[in-house]
């Protein structure tokens, strides 16, 4: 949560750099990478808290049993995304590995630390989904975790 203070002092170095000194080239790029990072470890922490956005028109006249049936459900349909979405990631990041990949801009920074980063988001949002599941077949059952 308190990377969003490196974005803005990010974006506040490119303001200063660009009116008083010669531009970065670094800056807008360097934003763009501290947002994806932290866009995917917010993922995981919300699904941690419950902060999750739900259509709350129907869910909220289920009883405990009925939300925990369709949560499950998609809890499932999400780890078949993650699980998909986490290969391709490792792929892409073994690919950046192997061949020293850089980003195509002025600045040209290696790209795996980013990846990377990525598969890491993406492995704790399907560690956080998986834990969500137990808790909802726990509810299915009548049980509470």
């Amino acid at each position: 949560m308190y990377l969003i203070f490196v974005l803005i002092g990010i974006l506040l170095w490119s303001s200063v750099s660009k009116t008083f000194f010669n531009p970065s080239l670094w800056t807008l790029e360097m934003a763009q990478f501290a947002m994806v990072v932290y866009y995917i470890f917010g993922g995981p922490y919300s699904i941690q808290l419950g902060s999750n956005v739900r259509m709350d028109l129907i869910y909220s006249r289920w009883t405990v049993r009925q939300k925990a049936c369709i949560d499950a459900v998609t809890v499932l349909c999400l780890v078949f995304y993650l699980s998909v979405l986490l290969y391709g990631a490792i792929d892409s990041t073994s690919y950046a590995l192997q061949y020293n990949e850089r980003s195509p801009t002025a600045w040209r920074p290696y790209m795996w630390p980013l990846k990377l980063a990525m598969c890491l988001g993406v492995f704790m949002m399907l560690l956080q989904v998986l834990s969500e599941l137990v808790k909802d077949i726990a509810r299915i059952r009548g049980e509470e975790i």
